[in-house]
């Protein structure tokens, strides 16, 4: 059987990184986690289990750290994982079986379940979820500050759905409107440097259609109150994104002046 380096980027993850790497273990012939400098036991924590810990700022981009933990794989397979998502049984099997093919033509593509107040979110677009995670690590890399991107020279190929990564997404309220701010900045940033701009009407229609199309279109209602919610904060994560994008390169001119 091939043999497979299991990454992981982590920050302050005490709470959720054990479980994590107790998902991974039947199937990884090493685990690496990519520490963002923790403040609590994180790292303490993946030692205790054998993992090798390598520290090293994010600085917001999420794929300059992924290309680095690619980088420090000494297996011909890498598998993805992040903190907060576990491995199921059914996944897991279903990764020895392509680890016993070795065909390194094919990088694999595996359903996420998101779970949010002990609810799955079965609707409104966020299953199947598909992610690129298990793939040959030569000629692999990572693009992007947030959404990274996988580039690779494979065929992708989609495991069945029934065999999935269970995702906790968010610990509370407080930490989805952190992520959300911090994934709008970021966002905006990457549109601006790709050149693209905005005005009133993207900032008006872009956010009403992104409610409508989750909770209607993709069934969001489907999960009751919580697709409710989700729903509309994503209204207000797409105007964040756009109006962030609009005001980029603009001065608060306010700020200037002493009170």
């Amino acid at each position: 059987m091939a043999k497979v380096s299991v990454l992981i980027l982590a920050k302050n993850e005490e709470k959720n990184i054990a479980p994590c790497i107790e998902s991974v273990k039947s199937f990884a012939d090493e685990i690496i986690v990519i520490d963002d400098f923790s403040a609590d036991s994180t790292a303490e924590i993946c030692k205790s289990f054998g993992v090798r810990v390598i520290q090293r700022e994010l600085a917001g981009d999420w794929g300059s750290q992924k290309t680095f933990a690619i980088q420090q794989a000494t297996c011909d397979w890498i598998f993805i994982i992040d903190a907060d998502e576990r491995a199921t049984p059914e996944l897991g099997e279903e990764i020895k079986k392509i680890l016993a093919a070795d065909d390194k033509k094919f990088a694999w593509r595996m359903a996420r379940l998101s779970y949010f107040f002990g609810k799955p979110l079965k609707h409104g677009g966020w299953f199947p979820d598909y992610v690129t995670r298990l793939l040959p690590r030569e000629g692999t890399r990572a693009e992007g500050l947030v959404h990274e991107k996988i580039i690779h020279q494979c065929v992708e190929k989609k495991i069945d759905s029934s065999k999935y990564l269970i995702h906790y997404t968010y610990r509370n309220w407080e930490h989805y409107f952190d992520k959300m701010n911090t994934y709008s900045t970021l966002m905006a940033k990457r549109m601006s440097e790709e050149g693209k701009k905005t005005g009133v009407l993207e900032i008006i229609f872009r956010p009403l259609w992104a409610g409508f199309r989750m909770y209607v279109l993709r069934g969001g209602f489907l999960d009751g109150i919580i697709g409710l919610c989700l729903s509309a904060f994503n209204v207000f994560y797409t105007m964040s994104k756009y109006v962030k994008l609009y005001y980029y390169e603009k001065e608060n001119d306010c700020v200037k002046e002493k009170i």
